[in-house]
């Protein structure tokens, strides 16, 4: 088989029966902007482009419903909802520049396969929790649709959930229909500085747990120095219209007695970088994200003891920074993660590294199993991404 650049449901069914025939592996690509995330796999077959399977297919602005073909960019997407004050509710990263790639190239596709949630997915939600329906087509060759158009729809097996960050190895999406969110007309960020990370992480699990509805929660530690905060940081998102916002901030302050407490412009564009990875553009260290409970980040933080570190969504997210020459550092890590109930993820590494070291936390024997009855019930015949995220799937 030759590459295929599908445009059309119809251009994937052929390729998937093409693939079975000739029991052929597809390299199910979109804008590769992603392609350094996963396992380093060789000899993948045939590639299946879907980036020419985009466009709008329909979108409600009263119903906020959006459905596209997943060849479709993300910047695209955000500049329609735009014009009608309206956001993707997970607040999509953009991770391309992370791994050399160019900045506003992602796909909606790309997206819900390598599951690329922002800040803003410390109020919203992850994308498992904004993707109602979609089509796809099976490892048999034949075009399915799971979902629907409304939040509360599933009777049984909850397949955009499982289709969130499966790397495309349950096979190719060909249509997703999202649920959107008005957008905010005011946002107003708050830096609380010269606090260290304990105290800085528990100021944010108090914002957290109150009824503020803070849209973003980090902690920049004095030793990032992040776009000009040198001295530790924690960052509080607030959003809503002028008078709301302006008691949500009169009230933040009173919640945290908070003797330096400033307002910063351009609030959401640092958000949007540290849910980028953007600290880390340009420097050598790989790049791992640890999801942890909240109240153990801190702990881990200080046992892991990475020079280069920050905490998202409230402490819940850790991206760490770790030597690429400390062979002990993936294992460090990780135990610290599931000592904590956690698990981490190495998101950037040379070839050589995402060849020895799993990307994915490993799975215990019992999970590995569902996993692989879940991937067989899909794609009987292992063609779709196989050894993506884990070796034999």
């Amino acid at each position: 088989m030759t590459d295929i650049a599908a445009h059309s449901e119809a251009d994937v069914v052929e390729a998937v029966r093409a693939a079975r025939e000739w029991k052929s592996p597809l390299n199910i690509v979109g804008a590769r902007t992603k392609r350094a995330f996963g396992r380093a796999v060789a000899g993948w077959g045939t590639v299946l482009d879907l980036s020419g399977l985009s466009g709008v297919v329909a979108y409600e602005p009263e119903e906020l419903i959006l459905t596209v073909r997943p060849g479709t960019k993300v910047a695209e997407i955000e500049t329609l909802l735009a014009a009608k004050n309206q956001r993707l509710g997970f607040d999509p990263a953009d991770w391309g520049p992370l791994f050399g790639a160019s900045a506003g190239a992602g796909t909606i596709g790309g997206a819900i396969a390598a599951d690329v949630a922002g800040s803003g997915a410390v109020r919203h939600g992850r994308v498992r929790d904004h993707l109602l329906g979609f089509h796809a087509v099976n490892g048999l060759g034949e075009a399915y649709k799971a979902g629907g158009r409304v939040v509360k729809n599933v009777t049984g097996f909850d397949l955009p959930k499982l289709m969130c960050g499966s790397f495309g190895t349950l096979g190719p999406l060909t249509e997703v229909t999202l649920r959107i969110f008005p957008k905010p007309p005011l946002s107003a960020t708050l830096a609380v500085r010269d606090i260290v990370a304990q105290e800085g992480l528990a100021l944010l699990r108090r914002v957290w747990s109150s009824p503020l509805d803070a849209t973003g929660l980090a902690y920049i530690p004095a030793s990032v120095a992040f776009a000009g905060l040198e001295s530790g940081a924690a960052l509080i998102r607030l959003d809503g219209a002028r008078e709301p916002l302006r008691e949500k901030v009169a009230a933040l302050r009173a919640l945290l007695c908070a003797s330096d407490m400033r307002e910063i412009e351009e609030g959401d564009a640092l958000f949007r970088k540290l849910g980028d990875g953007a600290p880390f553009f340009g420097n050598a260290f790989d790049v791992w994200r640890v999801a942890v409970p909240p109240a153990s980040t801190a702990g881990c933080a200080a046992e892991i003891a990475s020079p280069f570190w920050y905490a998202d969504w409230a402490g819940g997210m850790l991206w760490v920074g770790s030597d690429p020459q400390d062979a002990e550092a993936p294992a460090k890590l990780r135990a610290i993660a599931m000592r904590a109930g956690g698990h981490a993820t190495l998101m950037r590494a040379s070839e050589d590294s995402r060849a020895q070291i799993p990307i994915f936390q490993p799975e215990p024997p019992e999970r590995a199993a569902l996993t692989r009855a879940v991937k067989a019930a899909f794609d009987p015949l292992g063609l779709f991404n196989p050894g993506r995220m884990f070796e034999g799937v």
